[in-house]
């Protein structure tokens, strides 16, 4: 089994996905707005957050499996796990797969960060109960945390009419019927959880799946079930949508109806219980008698709260995207000085003045003026630039007077795959004179 931190020397920031790298900065400065981090340039953020390695005797340095993992794309990463991937797959019942997409199917990055929150927003948009919907993201993160990458099959959840099931390569690290409770897990892949824990997605407590059975008992469905297959080394979660066999008096499910679906409404119903005494009753505890499911609906009415929390949260990520520039271009100026520096020590990278058109300097005008350019006005001025030469990074970097890094992430590599760019060299990407052209189809019309 490879350890999620080893690193990998021969792959480096060209074989990441950078609008992943750029969604995961998103999440975290709004998670962490006065975080340290923000401010770093992307290879030392990747460094500080366990994607990116560095070999101490050697002076080496490359991604981490756990980078490659959340931040590469599908073709890079099978090869260095062939048996690398995912599916999302759905069903009414029959044969027929309603919908269904998988890592390799070329729509999207394949990496396992942009595979979660796809199925998050699915679950979001299929599921209206919060405590469910909560209850199978934390399902999938606890899958996607504890896989064993380098099996065989796959990871896969599937969802049924009737349940979901989540099944992954690699066998429990803790007996099986312990998982539920609240010891500390044993982690197959610390830096994964990492990352994923720095946004708030999980917890290193292994408690997981124990609030997912919490919820479950909740909604009055079967336990959770999890099976271990050792010939096939997989393990095999099923949630099932069916209620538990047991006598619930009317009275009983009138007040619970109630008091449920008044939370759900407005949540105004939960202030009276905030001054209660915790409950200290196991959740799933409903054979004892009325005051033990009282306790359980309050248990029930302070997790709606918490996930309507949670949720407005998610929805502020989603609407922070232009604040989020303006936190790159502030970071990537903080840098200015720093790099007109490495540019004077390394004459590799330095560019004559004399050698750039007149032409090409009034067209980077405006972005030499104003340090703060919507991104579209800086791709606008990219793509003119190379309708008049192909261009190499560094004289980008000149001409616009912004970092190499901050120019080629937040810009060239977007434009490279809307496929208004295109490299001079596509099949060397590190040659020592790549350069970035015009698209010849937008030449030509």
């Amino acid at each position: 089994m490879l350890q999620d931190n080893l690193i990998l020397e021969h792959y480096g920031l060209n074989e990441l996905n950078f609008d992943t790298i750029k969604s995961y900065r998103d999440r975290f400065a709004e998670v962490k707005p006065a975080h340290p981090w923000n401010a770093l340039e992307t290879k030392e953020f990747l460094y500080k957050v366990g994607a990116w390695g560095k070999v101490r005797d050697t002076h080496k340095e490359g991604v981490t499996l756990a980078g490659l993992l959340l931040f590469s794309e599908e073709r890079i990463i099978t090869e260095v796990l062939p048996q690398y991937f995912l599916e999302y797959r759905e069903s009414k019942g029959d044969e027929e797969w309603t919908e269904r997409f998988t890592s390799q199917d070329g729509t999207w990055s394949g990496n396992i960060f942009d595979f979660y929150f796809h199925i998050h927003e699915i679950v979001r948009n299929n599921e209206p109960q919060p405590l469910i919907a909560s209850s199978l993201t934390e399902a999938l993160i606890n899958m996607l945390i504890h896989a064993d990458y380098n099996g065989e099959g796959g990871v896969i959840l599937e969802k049924q009419p009737s349940h979901y099931v989540f099944s992954n390569p690699g066998l429990l690290l803790v007996p099986t019927d312990s998982v539920f409770s609240n010891i500390v897990s044993q982690l197959r892949n610390p830096n994964i959880v990492k990352l994923f824990s720095l946004l708030g997605l999980c917890e290193r407590s292994g408690s997981g799946l124990k609030k997912v059975k919490q919820n479950w008992s909740l909604h009055h469905y079967k336990k959770p079930s999890i099976d271990q297959d050792v010939s096939m080394h997989r393990t095999v979660v099923k949630l099932s949508m069916s209620t538990q066999e047991r006598q619930v008096s009317s009275s009983e499910k009138d007040t619970y109806h109630t008091s449920a679906t008044d939370s759900g409404n407005n949540f105004k119903s939960v202030e009276k219980y905030q001054n209660l005494p915790e409950n200290n009753v196991e959740i799933d505890s409903y054979n004892k008698n009325g005051s033990s499911y009282n306790k359980d609906l309050l248990e029930e009415l302070n997790s709606y709260n918490n996930d309507i929390s949670s949720y407005n949260k998610e929805e502020n990520y989603y609407n922070s995207e232009l604040n989020s520039y303006n936190k790159d271009v502030n970071s990537y100026n903080s840098h200015q000085s720093s790099y007109n520096k490495e540019q004077e020590d390394d004459s590799s990278n330095s560019v004559n003045g004399e050698d750039i058109d007149t032409k090409l300097w009034d067209i980077a005008a405006l972005a030499r003026e104003k340090k703060r350019l919507s991104p579209n006005q800086m791709e606008h001025i990219i793509l003119e630039l190379c309708k008049e030469k192909p261009l190499m990074l560094k004289e980008f970097a000149y001409l616009l007077e912004r970092t190499p890094d901050g120019v080629r992430n937040n810009y060239l590599t977007k434009l490279l795959r809307k496929g208004q760019l295109q490299l001079k060299y596509p099949n060397q990407p590190n040659h020592p004179k790549q350069a970035y052209l015009f698209h010849k189809k937008d030449i030509e019309k």
